[in-house]
């Protein structure tokens, strides 16, 4: 396809973060469910101070449903996947029709949750195969590996950021790290769309912090943010 342009380059990060949202939001969801039903009905408190949130919740059965269901709200399982889907929607050529069609199940899927008879998580656990099969058509259907790098830069940068918010293990936040560095070499070097070397440093110079990294996740958000952004003029 040779170089593809910045809004669709722009378009394809922003596909992979936004399905990758949709996963990792899910499974801290789950363990959230999971804890708050056993040890304590207030975790959720915490988990929105990760992202600098404040309770507005009344109970725990509201934070769960905001944070699955509410489109309105831009944390939420269900608007990240609507923005995923608005993206795939263009990208239909670049990305296939097959994988378009996982998201559009996954809507479908979340969407029925709502009215199950049978326990939340167990109506959730066919939304976390289904977007699996979304990865496994873009790694089946896209022969082009500059939209397949961008699409997993994404996805590497939405991992990592979510990992850096929720205070990961170093162990975790380290092994996301390497993997966004792998796809970031893998970006063709003609492309428009680059990452930025300097902020790719200050990252590297916190990760060099191991565990000690907690001490600078502000800035490591920061960077992590401008480090993938349109480069005009290339």
């Amino acid at each position: 396809m040779g170089t593809i342009s910045l809004e669709h380059g722009d378009r394809l990060f922003w596909l992979g973060r936004y399905t990758e949202r949709v996963f990792t939001t899910l499974k801290s969801l789950e363990n959230l469910y999971d804890g708050m039903i056993d040890r304590d009905p207030e975790l959720y408190i915490g988990y929105l101070g990760c992202f600098g949130l404040t309770n507005t919740y009344s109970d725990s059965g509201e934070f769960i449903k905001s944070f699955l269901y509410d489109k309105s709200n831009l944390n939420s399982v269900a608007y990240s996947l609507e923005k995923a889907y608005d993206n795939g929607i263009v990208l239909r050529e670049e990305i296939s029709t097959e994988a378009l069609s996982f998201l559009q199940m996954a809507m479908d899927t979340l969407e029925k949750s709502k009215s199950t008879k049978r326990g939340l998580l167990l109506a959730l656990l066919p939304l976390e195969d289904i977007l699996f099969g979304f990865w496994g058509c873009i790694d089946d259907y896209i022969y082009d590996e500059e939209i397949k790098t961008i699409i997993y830069c994404g996805k590497s940068v939405e991992r990592l950021d979510l990992y850096l918010r929720m205070k990961y293990p170093f162990s975790s936040i380290n092994m996301e790290f390497d993997r966004l560095c792998k796809n970031l070499r893998d970006v063709p070097k003609n492309t428009p769309y680059r990452y930025n070397t300097k902020q790719l440093s200050t990252l590297v110079e916190i990760m060099g912090e191991g565990e000690d990294y907690k001490k600078c996740i502000p800035q490591a958000l920061a960077s992590l943010g401008g480090l993938f952004a349109p480069v005009t003029g290339a």
